[in-house]
């Protein structure tokens, strides 16, 4: 079964986005995070700002990398859910460790922050529906 057939074969909530406006809303957030992710590990490695506000975001980036592997090669839903879970919190902790650095990459971060909650929840869902 493709990955595909597996995702369309889970149980969802009737309000989950169809596949092409998840991949609509990530051809948007990816440029954001790419730019002021890029932004902070680039002043983190000048020495602009400290190394260890770069650290909520290496992991973040991490997690987000790691969510589609983990849930549609692995299809483990338990983990993906652990692993959305990271992608979430680390969000307002990057917001809040670049602050008083760069307040304009806090606040790129809130529509990665308003969808990755949408998909937590969603994930979270799915994993209860399909345990």
């Amino acid at each position: 079964m493709s990955w595909f057939e597996w995702y369309d074969s889970l149980q969802k909530p009737s309000w989950t986005p169809a596949p092409q406006t998840i991949g609509l809303v990530w051809q948007i957030l990816y440029p954001i995070i790419f730019v002021s992710f890029g932004f902070v590990f680039w002043q983190a490695l000048r020495k602009k700002i400290p190394g260890h506000v770069a650290i909520p975001f290496a992991i973040n980036l991490a997690a987000n990398l790691a969510f589609s592997p983990i849930q549609f090669s692995l299809r483990n839903l338990p983990l993906a859910a652990v692993d959305i879970l990271i992608v979430w919190i680390t969000i307002p902790w990057a917001m809040f460790a670049v602050w008083k650095h760069y307040r304009w990459v806090a606040f790129a971060q809130i529509p990665y922050f308003i969808w990755v909650s949408i998909a937590t929840v969603l994930q979270l869902s799915m994993t209860w529906a399909n345990w």
